[in-house]
């Protein structure tokens, strides 16, 4: 007779459950995506190319459906499987929320790829969600300052915490400009994060890392250039809102101040490529939610690079990000590895930085 899900939970291996999350969750994605495209492509809903876009013919737009089905899937099976019962109660709220709120936010970028909402909608939209969430403990309690450590926010953990999480996703959001820019530099940002919550005894977070990290990578199957299908909206709130909550809900629980500061590091691309462009557009007097080619991926496509290989020296800086986060949380070896990584993102940028000489003379 088959064990029922409680004692099955009881005897899988604690460590399983991650790769239960990761492998469900990539699964779903690798077999669900096909049949989005084709409902996408018979129902219309695609992105048309124009002036500011790279693609060249109609692409679906609707593969966050796969992204969040997978990773929804995921979290519901090790649940089921018993993953939640071995968290301690404040963790497993902390799921909960964050699975609800990213739940809202695919909500929101769904309903703009198939209605094309209103900007200042959809941002009111998201910091609702957004102030909700940190109503049910999705909280930034406390900020990193140099030179003086921890300070506990007050009345400013929940502006504190809605910029994040809505920054986040709109991050997320405005570096899906090329195939598998955005899917790759998510997988690799919450593997980064599966690894150090892990180490930091965070195992609610490293879950929803897991089925993250299984969903983003998986896509890269249709999304990878040349792509087959686009994530859209839906899966770059959705993406962007999960790994703001993993790091609020984990890595910015922890007590030191090093600890607060790793989601900066490991999500530093989005944030600086995403903080740079909206400045530079408040700088010249036009809105920051008017598209433009300001962003690192479009400059890199001025200067003759292909798309596939601006791609991976994105992911390259990622990992190096993602090194100096694994080196600063205390994982034992992890100053080798942000060694390696940095020797590896030195010759990358080396690399590019004589392409851009050689195709400008």
């Amino acid at each position: 007779m088959l064990l029922d899900s409680f004692w099955f939970g009881l005897l899988l291996p604690k460590m399983l459950y991650y790769l239960v999350a990761f492998l469900v969750a990539a699964l779903v994605v690798l077999w669900s995506t096909p049949i989005v495209k084709k409902i996408g492509l018979w129902s219309g809903y695609v992105d048309l190319p124009n002036s500011r876009k790279v693609h060249q013919s109609p692409m679906v737009r609707l593969g966050g459906v796969s992204i969040f089905a997978g990773t929804f899937i995921a979290l519901f099976t090790v649940w089921a499987l018993g993953a939640m019962k071995v968290l301690p109660k404040a963790e497993e709220y902390g799921i909960w929320g964050v699975m609800f709120g990213g739940l809202a936010f695919f909500l929101i970028g769904l309903a703009d790829d198939l209605f094309t909402l209103p900007p200042l909608w959809r941002l009111l939209m998201q910091v609702i969600v957004a102030s909700l969430a940190w109503q049910v403990g999705v909280e930034i309690e406390c900020f990193s300052i140099p030179f003086i450590g921890l300070v506990d926010l007050g009345w400013l953990s929940l502006p504190i915490t809605v910029i994040w999480l809505v920054g986040m996703a709109n991050a997320i959001n405005f570096i899906d400009g090329l195939d598998g820019l955005a899917a790759g530099v998510s997988g690799i940002a919450a593997v980064v994060m599966l690894i150090v919550s892990l180490f930091m005894n965070h195992p609610a977070a490293a879950l929803i890392a897991a089925a993250i990290a299984g969903g983003t990578l998986g896509f890269l199957r249709y999304n990878f250039n040349p792509a087959q299908i686009f994530m859209g909206d839906g899966g770059a709130y959705f993406i962007g809102f999960m790994l703001a909550g993993i790091g609020v809900i984990g890595l910015a629980k922890s007590v030191t101040t090093v600890a607060v500061i790793l989601p900066c590091i490991i999500l530093a691309l989005p944030i600086v490529d995403t903080s740079t462009v909206v400045l530079d557009r408040l700088r010249c007097g036009k809105s920051p939610f008017v598209a433009d080619k300001r962003h690192l991926h479009h400059r890199l496509l001025k200067v003759g690079l292909s798309q596939r290989t601006i791609a991976l020296f994105m992911y390259a800086i990622t990992l190096w990000l993602g090194s100096l986060a694994v080196a600063f949380s205390g994982i034992p070896g992890g100053s080798a590895y942000a060694i390696g990584a940095t020797l590896l993102i030195s010759y990358a940028s080396w690399q590019v930085g004589m392409y851009a000489r050689q195709h400008q003379a």
